[in-house]
C-alpha cells in the first residue's frame, strides 16, 4: 500500500524548506521529496565567481535571517550552500534526498493526491509542488548548425574560463547571468563577443545607497502582482542586470565595448559555408538595446528623486546617466574565430509530470497567490507568485507563511464547506 502523508512538498531548495519550517511550526506532519541534494542549484548550476545581486541583508528565509557579519555585501556561490545547508540544519526538516516525483495525480475517487517517486508510491490530502520554475535549458535550434568544432554551453554548465578553449567566446543574451558571465570572462582577458539582448540594467548605489535600500524603503518589495502596471506579465520579464561582484557595482556594457568586448544585437541566422567555417548574422538592435536598457536604468533614477523630494530626505545628488561609447552595427562575424558559445537564453517550465489540469496554454500553473483551483493543491517558490521576492531569499518566507496557513485551514475542514471556512479563516487572520 501507498504510504501516505497529510502534506507532500516536491522540491527541497529554499522555497520546499521554507514551507517544511512553516508546517514544522504549526504542527503539520508532512514530507519533503528533492530529486537531487539540498543546495543543488547553487552548488551544481552556477558558475566559480557567482554571487548574489541582491545584498545578504535580504536573506530572510523563514525563522533564519542571515547570521553573517556582512549585511550589504553579496554572498558568494560557496556561502549561499553553506547558508542553505545550516537553515536546514537548524529545523531538521523530514527530506527525502535523491528522491524523483515522477507523477502527482488524484486518486480515482479524488479523496487524495497520488504521488509516484522514485523510491515507491505515496498518497497525500495536500501537495505543495516547490520545485522552481527554471527546468529545461532554452537553447534556440539554430545552436544546432554551428559546427562540431565549437564548444557549446547552457550558463547553468558554465564554470570558469580556464575550463574554455583558448579562442574567442561569443556569450548569447544579456540577462543577468549573460552580463556576469560576460564580466567573468572578460576579467579574465577573453576576447568576448556578446550577443545584447532587450533585458533592462539597474543602478547598483545612487545618492549614497545601494539601489535595493532605496527600493526596500520605497515599499516596492511589497507590491503585489495585482498591484504592479504590468500585472501578470511582469512574470515574464527579464531581470534587470547587475551584479555583486567585488562588492557590488552595476554593469555597463558601453564601458566593456570601450576596454574591447564586441558587442552585437540578437542573433538571427547562422550561415554555414562548409564543415569548419560560416558566419553568424545578427539583427540590426544593438543601439535600441543598450538605449533601452540605459533608459530603465535612468527611470529608476528618477523614482528615487522623486521619493526623496517627496519625502524630503537629505541625500547626495548625481549628474544623470552619460554614454561612454556609442556603436557602430556590426551584423556579421566569422565563427572561425569562436571556440565556445555560452548560450544565457534562460529556461523552460517543465511540469509534464503533473497530471492535474490547472495549467494554461503555455504550461504555467494558474494560481491565486500559490493557491490552484484544485483543492488541496499549491505552488511556491515561482517568481513573481506573489511579490517580486517571491522566487528568492527575500519574499518567500511571507508566501510559505500563507501557504502553511491556507494548509491548516483546510486540514481541519470537510471538502463540503471547504472554501467558505478557509476563506473566513484567512479573511480574519
Amino acid at each position: 500500500m501507498a504510504k501516505h502523508y497529510p502534506v507532500i512538498i516536491v522540491g527541497g531548495g529554499q522555497a520546499g524548506l521554507s514551507i517544511s519550517y512553516c508546517l514544522k511550526e504549526r504542527g503539520i506532519q508532512h514530507i519533503i521529496f528533492e530529486k537531487n541534494r539540498i543546495g543543488y542549484a547553487w552548488r551544481s548550476k552556477r558558475w566559480d565567481s557567482f554571487c548574489l545581486v541582491t545584498p545578504n541583508w535580504q536573506c530572510q528565509l523563514p525563522g533564519y535571517a542571515y547570521p553573517g557579519k556582512d549585511p550589504h555585501g553579496f554572498m558568494k556561490k560557496d556561502e549561499i550552500v553553506t547558508y542553505i545547508e545550516n537553515y536546514a540544519a537548524s529545523f531538521d526538516p523530514p527530506v527525502e534526498e535523491k528522491v524523483e516525483v515522477l507523477k502527482v495525480c488524484k486518486s480515482r475517487n479524488e479523496d487524495v493526491f497520488e504521488v509516484a517517486t522514485s523510491i515507491g508510491d505515496y498518497t497525500a490530502d495536500q501537495v505543495v509542488i516547490a520545485a522552481g520554475s527554471y527546468h529545461l535549458p532554452n537553447i534556440p535550434r539554430l545552436a544546432e548548425r554551428l559546427p562540431k568544432t565549437v564548444m557549446q554551453l547552457h550558463s547553468s554548465e558554465y564554470k570558469t574560463p580556464e575550463l574554455l578553449p583558448a579562442q574567442d567566446v561569443l556569450v548569447v543574451g544579456t540577462g543577468q547571468s549573460g552580463c556576469q558571465i560576460a564580466e567573468d570572462l572578460h576579467l579574465a582577458g577573453k576576447q568576448v563577443h556578446l550577443c545584447v539582448g532587450g533585458a533592462p540594467r539597474s543602478p547598483r548605489r545612487y545618492r549614497g545607497k545601494d539601489v535595493v535600500d532605496w527600493l526596500d524603503q520605497m515599499g516596492y518589495y511589497d507590491l503585489s502582482v495585482d498591484d504592479h502596471p504590468q500585472k501578470e506579465n511582469v512574470r515574464t520579464k527579464a531581470n534587470h542586470y547587475v551584479t555583486g561582484r567585488d562588492g557590488g557595482r552595476e554593469i555597463d556594457l558601453r564601458q566593456f565595448a570601450l576596454e574591447g568586448m564586441k558587442l552585437y544585437g540578437r542573433i538571427k541566422d547562422v550561415h554555414v559555408k562548409d564543415e569548419q567555417s560560416g558566419t553568424l548574422e545578427f539583427r540590426n538592435d544593438l543601439q535600441q538595446n543598450l538605449d533601452q536598457a540605459d533608459a530603465v536604468s535612468e527611470s529608476i533614477k528618477k523614482t528615487i528623486d522623486q521619493f526623496i523630494e517627496k519625502h524630503q530626505i537629505e541625500a547626495p545628488v548625481e549628474p544623470p546617466y552619460c554614454p561612454v561609447w556609442q556603436p557602430e552595427e556590426t551584423l556579421e562575424l566569422d565563427y572561425t574565430t569562436i571556440g565556445a558559445v555560452i548560450w544565457c537564453t534562460g529556461y523552460r517550465s517543465d511540469f509534464k509530470w503533473i497530471d492535474i489540469p490547472v495549467f494554461d496554454g503555455k504550461g504555467y500553473p494558474g494560481h491565486e497567490r500559490g493557491v490552484t483551483s484544485v483543492r488541496g493543491l499549491y505552488f511556491l517558490g515561482l517568481p513573481w507568485l506573489y511579490t517580486w521576492g517571491s522566487g528568492r531569499f527575500s519574499g518567500i518566507a511571507r508566501d510559505a507563511s500563507y501557504l502553511a496557513d491556507y494548509i491548516v485551514a483546510r486540514k481541519k475542514v470537510s471538502p463540503s464547506n471547504a472554501w467558505s471556512v478557509v476563506n473566513e479563516f484567512l479573511l480574519g487572520s
